[in-house]
């Protein structure tokens, strides 16, 4: 069981790793724009590792809390599940597509690599921004209905 204080913690620091993977996703295409090939590499692992962190973490937060609801009435509700649903649902088609995107870079399948990063990138940027704004909604703009 993990501590109440961390626990607390975690949807932060969730938020957190999304607005890193967010910049370095972003970084990432414009070095390889750039043919910046090794500051790219760099951006891609670490945000892919930063990725890793937020899953795992996030996963361990949910299996000690469970779901936590948006139970703020109005207009804004509709607005949050609107945000929340692409988002769970792209989470979960982006995950292969960037195991799939990164194997085929360090298979030096580049013509592949790119093929597939092209679906990869605006996906997993969606589903960083919106895993922001999500946050951001539960637990600081409407901090009473979480």
């Amino acid at each position: 069981m993990i501590p109440e204080e961390i626990l607390h913690k975690l949807p932060a620091f969730h938020a957190s790793l999304n607005a890193l993977v967010t910049v370095l996703i972003s970084a990432g295409m414009v070095f390889i724009k750039r043919k910046n090939v090794t500051a790219h590499k760099t951006c891609m692992l670490v945000a892919a590792a930063a990725s890793a962190v937020f899953l795992t973490s996030y996963v361990i937060y949910h299996a000690n809390v469970g779901s936590v609801p948006f139970t703020h009435p109005g207009f804004v509700r509709y607005v949050y599940y609107i945000i929340l649903i692409p988002h769970v649902i792209l989470a979960a088609v982006t995950l292969p597509l960037i195991l799939t995107t990164l194997y085929r870079a360090y298979k030096n399948d580049l013509e592949g690599h790119k093929r597939i990063a092209k679906w990869t990138f605006p996906l997993w940027l969606y589903v960083a921004v919106t895993g922001v704004l999500v946050y951001l909604m539960l637990y600081v703009w409407f901090p009473g209905t979480a």
